[in-house]
């Protein structure tokens, strides 16, 4: 068959480790025989940031903002053994972080749902999409240990040199502070990225604080997102079938043990960090786990939710098979070459990623995986194939899909 043709370059981001090698195959093997693929190609892999001093990483971002639409590679954010282990001129930044901060995104994150690899929580039909606001609070955090007696006060000062000032604590001994924030336009951001994917998937929308405790600082997030969803969001919403819902985090937590899947669920950064990973593990690892980073202009950026699998990588190094699973990768294809296909009306590119995506889940459920994925499945036949050869047996799946 011709191959498809594409009108707009994705944006590609390579990583490090064995993603960086399972990257490859994944383009031979399931995009290049098919798609005739234009990229505008950024190397983030460890060694090349350190190369360019990072700003690699900053032209990746500017040229999402540009071209709409990009996929990206796990990459490394490196430690202390990781300075020493590549010889970096600096502890560099995490890339997501960077680019979560150039496009001024929400993660979005939900599991790939497969027959034969059921959620623990039994009545989640369908996968629920975790929201994740990645700004501020403890990661953007100053904390004090404090040494003894004293009093903590949290002030401040207006560029008009007014102060606010409140006390937090009068201590009697030893202890420690914390002082975390947020800003209204870094909220207002991450309620119309939850706003706007909620339409876009058709699903309906949570979100829950603690504002009953937190009378203005989780409150402010409460008002916000009311306040733009009733000015900006309720007609379409309704138009389209579809709810907004708001809740305190721990009902929602008790809710979603009892609900059936489908919605997205927004959460303030600490609690999407935590609840992303519990919905992944339950519903079999971070590997089985797309990513989603989504701009409040429409910018969409597109990753595995998992890391560099390290320790297949040095095996790879040492000439052993590894079995690494590779469908969260593919799945960061397939979602940025559907959207690129939606944005540039290519409705054959649309088609692909979605028997790509067909062809995938199929060849679990036939039973041919890697090693990883056997561990978590419920069938009781499996070939446990090499990372390669579990590529290549998707492939011979999506020949048929296409015949």
């Amino acid at each position: 068959m011709d191959k498809i043709k594409m009108t707009t370059p994705l944006v590609e981001m390579d990583g490090d480790e064995m993603t960086r090698i399972l990257w490859k195959i994944i383009k031979d093997e399931l995009l290049l025989p098919y798609i005739d693929l234009k990229t505008e190609y950024y190397d983030l892999g460890l060694e090349h940031r350190n190369e360019t001093d990072d700003k690699v990483t900053i032209e990746s971002a500017e040229a999402t903002k540009k071209y709409g639409v990009a996929v990206k590679c796990a990459t490394i954010t490196p430690n202390a053994a990781r300075m020493t282990e590549y010889d970096l001129k600096e502890m560099w930044k995490s890339p997501n972080g960077t680019i979560r901060a150039a496009l001024d995104g929400t993660v979005f994150r939900a599991p790939i749902q497969v027959k034969g690899i059921a959620p623990c929580v039994k009545n989640w039909e369908k996968p629920i999409t975790l929201a994740r606001h990645a700004y501020g609070d403890v990661y953007k955090n100053t904390e004090i240990k404090v040494p003894g007696a004293g009093k903590a006060e949290l002030v401040f000062t207006g560029e008009d040199g007014k102060e606010i000032r409140k006390t937090i604590q009068e201590f009697t001994g030893p202890g420690i502070i914390q002082g975390i924030h947020n800003t209204d336009k870094s909220i207002t951001s991450f309620a119309k990225a939850c706003f706007n994917y909620a339409l876009d998937t058709k699903q309906d929308l949570w979100f829950a604080t603690k504002d009953t405790i937190s009378k203005i600082y989780d409150h402010n997030f409460k008002d916000i997102f009311n306040d733009i969803y009733e000015a900006e969001y309720k007609d379409k919403f309704e138009a389209a079938g579809i709810e907004y819902f708001y809740t305190l985090i721990d009902d929602a937590v008790a809710r979603v043990m009892k609900a059936k899947g489908g919605f997205i669920w927004a959460c303030k950064n600490y609690d999407g960090d935590v609840m992303s990973d519990m919905v992944s593990s339950a519903c079999g690892s971070l590997a089985m786990m797309t990513s989603v980073l989504v701009s409040p202009t429409g910018v969409y950026e597109y990753e595995a939710a998992h890391g560099t699998v390290q320790r297949h990588y040095y095996k790879h190094l040492k000439g052993e098979e590894t079995s690494t699973n590779s469908v969260a990768t593919i799945f960061a294809w397939s979602g940025a070459l559907r959207k690129r296909g939606e944005l540039d009306n290519i409705p054959e590119l649309m088609t692909f990623a979605d028997k790509l995506e067909k062809a995938t889940l199929g060849t679990i459920e036939s039973g041919k995986m890697t090693k990883d994925l056997a561990l978590i499945t419920t069938l009781e036949d499996v070939t446990v194939l090499n990372s390669q050869d579990f590529i290549k047996a998707i492939r011979e799946n999506l020949d048929k899909e296409l015949a």
